[in-house]
């Protein structure tokens, strides 16, 4: 449980500015991972679906309803965009760690994991889809108009709508990486009970594929989760 990260210190002579290279492998193979997806589901276009074009029809369907159900679908449609990529790339990043993970057997450097089980990476994420919200808020409401919603429904609730703001970043990042935290955890004590002996292995090995199989409902259903509370928000900011 001793494993570190790659990290580079003080990137280009920066004080504080520290670069996790595993993050960056990770980030970049999710969204590799993604690009291929919908590149193959749309390279060749049938009027009757099959195989990747039949699941990812699925999941256009998928994200349209979850929109559908924060906001009218005239409002929603210019968000869909931003939806499916939410979904495919935590759905992804969750899904990466799951089979194996790839450490330095020098100094247990970890290189190969779930970037979202990463706080760094979900507060980002988390950020980036608050700071969205009021841009988008914004865009559509007016300044003005968008500003009054601070002081609804009562002017006195202004601290407390501030307050509110500050508490959907945490919540919404701190949740996924709770989460997919947990799970690395114990997949990596499993693996690591599992290595100590044969008896370990054999009384490790079922366990092991359980929670590997229930690791990739956690993953889907907080894919699902971040992608709701996203499109929740958006709403909040944007819908009189």
């Amino acid at each position: 449980m001793d494993h570190g990260a790659p990290i580079i210190y003080d990137l280009f002579g920066i004080p504080g500015f520290h670069l996790n290279l595993s993050n960056v492998l990770m980030l970049t193979v999710s969204a590799l991972i993604v690009f291929c997806i919908g590149f193959f589901s749309a390279r060749n276009l049938k009027m009757k679906p099959t195989g990747m074009q039949n699941v990812f029809e699925w999941l256009i369907d998928f994200v349209k309803n979850i929109i559908s159900t924060t906001m009218d679908w005239k409002t929603g449609e210019r968000f869909f965009g931003l939806g499916i990529t939410i979904f495919l790339l935590i759905f992804v990043s969750n899904m990466v760690g799951i089979p194996f993970m790839i450490v330095t057997a020098e100094d247990h450097v970890v290189w190969w994991k779930s970037p979202t089980a990463d706080p760094v990476i979900t507060m980002t994420f988390a950020i980036m889809v608050i700071v969205l919200t009021h841009f988008y808020g914004i865009k559509m409401k007016g300044l003005k108009e968008y500003g009054k919603d601070y002081f609804r429904p009562m002017p006195f609730l202004f601290p407390l709508n501030i307050i509110g703001e500050f508490a959907n970043t945490l919540t919404l990042g701190m949740r996924l990486f709770g989460n997919l935290y947990a799970k690395e955890i114990l997949l990596t004590l499993l693996a690591s009970a599992g290595g100590a002996s044969i008896v370990g292995f054999l009384l490790a090995g079922a366990p092991m594929i359980a929670w590997q199989a229930f690791s990739i409902f956690i993953g889907a259903i907080q894919a699902f989760i971040f992608l709701m509370l996203t499109m929740v928000y958006m709403s909040n900011k944007v819908m009189d």
